[in-house]
């Protein structure tokens, strides 16, 4: 007596691993934009920002033109962000190195603020240079909207207020200040002096470190004056 037939056909469902079509990762909101400031940062930088087009900024952060509309209506607007985005990294060193000393010690604080601010100006010299000098916008209110000068006005307040040094006007105080470290900085890059830690970014420091403590030092010479 012959037993049941043997089924020869492969069963598909149980022998064979079908395999299963990948899915496409998306990536979350802030990544999308964060990719397309990071792309186009490194275009601009290399191309320039008039010959950058946003057909480009898109393929460099991998994603579809109309995806950069949903972040940035312009190729200005992104222009701007990257912009807050160098003044909020730049403010975000300089305060981690202030706050390696203590809160009391505001010489100690301001002499970590100018080197910083020194070190991270000429370490970034050329994303500051094509996010701010290619593109100036007509509101130039410095002293008002400048993240960095607001953060040394608040210094210059506290040492004020603690008698370490006498300060009229703090407001326009930190704007000479943050134009003497500006300028520092410049000449350094005209000079051919801007690459790299070593002994001439701390000549620079010193230099600067000297004058603003000379700034900031009580005015005897009013003090003899209304004594004579």
């Amino acid at each position: 007596m012959s037993g049941p037939p043997t089924n020869t056909t492969p069963n598909t469902t149980a022998d064979t691993a079908v395999p299963e079509t990948p899915r496409r990762r998306t990536k979350a909101p802030e990544t999308r934009a964060a990719a397309l400031m990071d792309a186009a940062e490194r275009l601009f930088i290399e191309k320039g920002i008039a010959t950058t087009s946003i057909d480009d900024i898109a393929a460099g952060a991998q994603v579809a033109k109309g995806t950069f509309y949903l972040y940035f209506p312009s190729k200005e607007a992104l222009l701007g962000a990257l912009q807050q985005r160098f003044v909020d990294t730049f403010c975000e060193r300089l305060q981690a190195a202030m706050d390696r000393h203590r809160p009391d010690n505001h010489r100690a604080r301001l002499r970590a603020w100018v080197e910083t601010g020194l070190e991270t100006y000429l370490d970034n010299i050329a994303l500051h240079d094509v996010v701010f000098h290619e593109y100036r916008p007509e509101d130039r209110r410095m002293r008002n909207d400048n993240a960095v000068i607001t953060q040394l006005v608040g210094l210059l307040k506290r040492g004020d207020a603690a008698g370490v040094w006498e300060v009229e006007d703090p407001a326009l105080t930190a704007v000479i200040l943050f134009n003497a470290l500006h300028g520092v900085a410049d000449d350094a890059v005209a000079m051919g002096q801007a690459a790299g830690p070593g002994p001439e970014r701390r000549r620079r420091a010193r230099a600067l470190n000297r004058f603003f403590e000379h700034a900031l030092r009580p005015d005897d010479d009013e003090d003899d004056a209304a004594a004579g």
